[in-house]
């Protein structure tokens, strides 16, 4: 199993036969830099397994150095005990750059292997940032091989629609193990969770309480009236609540 998880946290099954926890500590916007490592240290002490970067974010090196330091104080047995993801950004969305960019993720990281290694967005870009045509086919054999030779243990897509999903589910020889997406009770991604249900892929949730600035307008997750008194019945919080409707599925 890839990342055993704390007793605490549970897992779900990949089609890869690995098995991803359902709670993920994000470093997308989490805390300045240089505080970064303690953070994630101090979650992992807290019982988070599963440690959610990408190439983007600028976070690799921060969680590289809190695995290190979870292995050498005994916060964790091994390497093998958290759960690792990371993501190609769009400016490496190219079949010839999936690779390359895969190793430069490891080397800041510090890793020798992925648990999960995404697909950030069913976009790429040139080295100006400009949208160019994306290979999603050459892109995905890409992904294949950097599986294949074992860098990533799983790999799969993230903020890929319905029928994007359903363009690469038709020819991919490896199918995604996970699609993560914005998911809350403000965007409940019927029509992705239907596609990624009947073909085995795991769908994870970003933002499960909502997220500020969104274009779906889910920043008012946390301002709702009617959870508000649901948590107050069951003597929980909405954040509770939330966490639970999320969980990957």
């Amino acid at each position: 199993m890839a990342g055993a998880a704390s007793a605490s946290i549970p897992c779900v099954s990949l089609n890869t036969g690995h098995a991803i926890p359902v709670l993920g500590f994000g470093t997308g916007s989490s805390t300045t830099p240089e505080d970064l490592p303690a953070t994630i240290l101090q979650a992992v002490r807290l019982g988070y397994r599963h440690i959610d970067t990408a190439s983007m974010y600028g976070t690799e090196g921060a969680v590289g150095a809190a695995v290190a330091d979870a292995v050498a104080t005994g916060a964790v047995a091994s390497r093998a005990d958290p759960f690792i993801t990371s993501k190609l950004w769009m400016n490496d969305a190219h079949p010839d750059r999936v690779l390359p960019a895969l190793r430069q993720s490891l080397a800041r990281l510090g890793l020798d292997y992925l648990d999960l290694f995404l697909v950030h967005w069913p976009l790429a870009a040139d080295e100006n940032k400009k949208l160019v045509p994306f290979d999603m086919e050459g892109v995905w054999r890409a992904m294949e091989e950097c599986h294949r030779l074992g860098l990533a243990r799983s790999i799969g897509v993230s903020n890929f629609s319905a029928a994007k999903m359903t363009r690469l589910l038709a020819f991919a020889a490896v199918p995604p193990a996970v699609n993560q997406v914005e998911l809350n009770v403000g965007w409940r991604q019927e029509k992705v969770r239907e596609v990624c249900a009947k073909n085995g892929v795991v769908v994870a949730a970003f933002s499960p309480l909502g997220a500020f600035g969104s274009m779906w307008g889910s920043n008012a997750v946390m301002e709702s009236g009617v959870l508000q008194d649901v948590a107050a019945r069951k003597g929980k919080t909405i954040a509770q609540g939330l966490v639970v409707l999320c969980s990957p599925s």
